[in-house]
């Protein structure tokens, strides 16, 4: 997918006027509109005959017709607001010029700065590009992004626009239909994309996982009709790599739920239980874009989860590949199986730093609603770095215990016939028991687990205007930054 053409110029918001019909004026916070602002007079009666100051346009954006018969939304930058709140804000302004669907979008700046130019061109660009769709009517992406400013310059945007290609690549994977978008597809377009941009790709796929031992893996995926699920790697090495970073992601292309099938209302939009992987992708695009001093190898869990006579089942006890024993309890806890033979993989390389992205449980979403994703810590220091970053990005988190005595019990992991259990049947704290369980592959590794209850928000969140989010690019990047800043 292509991002808009970006052009940014120094210019007058009066110049801008003429020769643009569709403009976002960004503004500076106060109590007044500031007297650069082209067609003060008009704004000035569209806030009087709506009943509102100014100042509020910190809170919500305002929109006016412009007498030459263009379109303009008027937005309030207060840099002392939380970035998730700019970042929103900001998203309804783009969003209520581009339903127009223009060919170009001037973003004019009449000194709010350089963040609020940097975040707006964010904002024009992840949401001036449609995500996949079959009408016969298709969608037109904007085709280009002029920004009159003097606060920002090329490079200042250069990682804003890395950001915006890699949450559009989570967002576009994660969209497509599922006959689409199978394992032996997706694993195709990760060739290509590994080719495109030089990376190292290794392949385990399902034959070689079950010589290997990989019984956690491969309980799930032989429930599929074609053997085509495997464990992708992905390695980039930049010179002057300060550390290691292992990238993991359950890439489930279609969840049934197994033997144990789900109801037609929660199998809908099942084709979107392999966004963890397409944002361990998306965050390894981006982090090579921005040549962080990082090298990265990103574990992507592809498979299906279908209902077959094949396919595992309640009772069943696996041995996963570190060779520990799995009492399965639910087929529908899928993802637990699959990312524990990848996260063996992942810290058999002794990363410094493991961090997964997985839709793995309902109970997250329970907790959390879908407005932040839950992440669970090896360490109090990752925690708070965790915690730093979502508000950093705009992406929010939220951190969850993850005591060892949440296992204890019949209402824990103990199991009587196995190393452990795979989940209870009472779902109780479901999120936490299933961090639990993934600790037990990470090899003692450092290592962060998001339950991303986030990637779908309906009617956008944040930066982002269509349900599906690609939460975890942006987060990504920020917590990195700081992780490596650290080092």
């Amino acid at each position: 997918m292509t991002l808009p053409q970006l052009k940014l110029r120094a210019g007058t918001g009066a110049a801008a006027l003429k020769a643009h019909s569709h403009l976002l004026f960004l503004l500076p916070a106060g109590d007044g509109l500031p007297a650069s602002l082209p067609e003060r007079a008009l704004w000035t009666a569209v806030l009087a005959r709506r009943d509102t100051q100014a100042a509020e346009l910190a809170k919500a954006p305002q929109t006016a017709d412009l007498p030459a018969g263009g379109r303009a939304a008027c937005v309030m930058i207060d840099g002392k607001a939380p970035r998730f709140e700019r970042l929103t804000l900001l998203r309804k302004g783009v969003m209520a010029l581009l339903e127009e669907t223009p060919k170009e979008l001037a973003i004019v700046d009449l000194g709010a700065g350089r963040d609020a130019v940097l975040d707006a061109v964010y904002a024009a660009c992840v949401n001036g590009v449609p995500l996949p769709a079959r009408k016969k009517k298709a969608a037109k992406p904007l085709a280009r992004l002029v920004v009159e400013t003097a606060a920002a310059t090329a490079a200042d945007c250069a990682p804003v626009l890395a950001l915006a290609r890699a949450n559009l690549l989570a967002r576009e994977l994660t969209a497509l239909p599922p006959n689409e978008l199978t394992p032996a597809s997706y694993r195709k377009r990760i060739r290509g994309i590994a080719k495109e941009k030089g990376w190292k790709i290794e392949e385990y796929d399902f034959k070689r996982l079950r010589k290997m031992g990989a019984g956690a893996f491969c309980a799930v995926a032989q429930g599929s009709d074609h053997e085509d699920a495997a464990i992708v790697k992905l390695s980039w090495r930049p010179k002057g790599a300060k550390k290691s970073l292992a990238l993991v992601g359950k890439g489930i292309c279609f969840d049934t739920g197994g033997h144990n099938l789900k109801p037609a209302r929660y199998m809908q939009g099942m084709h979107e239980d392999m966004n963890g992987s397409a944002v361990a992708l998306a965050l390894l695009q981006a982090v090579a874009e921005m040549k962080l001093p990082v090298a990265v190898d990103a574990w992507l869990a592809i498979a299906h989860n279908h209902l077959s006579p094949g396919a595992y089942k309640q009772n069943d006890i696996v041995t996963a590949l570190d060779g520990t024993t799995i009492e399965i309890v639910h087929t529908d806890a899928e993802g637990r199986m699959v990312l524990a033979d990848t996260l063996t993989l992942a810290s058999r390389a002794k990363p410094d730093l493991i961090v997964d992205f997985a839709t793995l449980t309902g109970s997250m979403i329970g907790a959390l609603g879908n407005r932040y994703a839950g992440v669970f810590a090896s360490g109090d220091e990752l925690a708070v770095q965790a915690i730093g970053a979502g508000r950093a990005s705009g992406e929010r988190v939220c951190v969850f215990p993850m005591d060892a005595d949440y296992e204890a019990g019949e209402s824990g992991l103990e199991s009587k016939v196995a190393d452990v259990k795979q989940c209870t049947m009472a779902g109780e704290a479901d999120h936490i028991l299933a961090a639990r369980f993934l600790k037990r592959f990470t090899n003692e590794r450092p290592w962060l687990h998001m339950d991303l209850s986030s990637c779908s928000c309906g009617g956008g969140l944040g930066a982002v205007g269509t349900d599906l989010t690609g939460f975890g690019v942006a987060w990504g990047a920020a917590f990195l930054a700081r992780w490596l800043a650290e080092a």
